[in-house]
């Protein structure tokens, strides 16, 4: 099985851009947290919830 670095990269960027607000959604979860986690990273988000189809795609 061949790695595709990068859907690789691209995920390990998006968790450490993430990486604060997932630490806060962890530990105290509020919708309002993630309503302002979504508004403050949108691209981070829609690259989070679109890797499933990247992935499926690519291969």
């Amino acid at each position: 099985m061949k790695l595709n670095y990068y859907l690789i990269i691209l995920f390990s960027l998006v968790l450490i851009d993430l990486s604060t607000e997932l630490r806060i959604l962890v530990d105290h979860f509020t919708f309002n947290s993630l309503y302002f986690a979504i508004g403050k990273h949108p691209l981070a988000f829609f690259i989070l919830f679109s890797y499933p189809y990247l992935y499926k795609k690519i291969k």
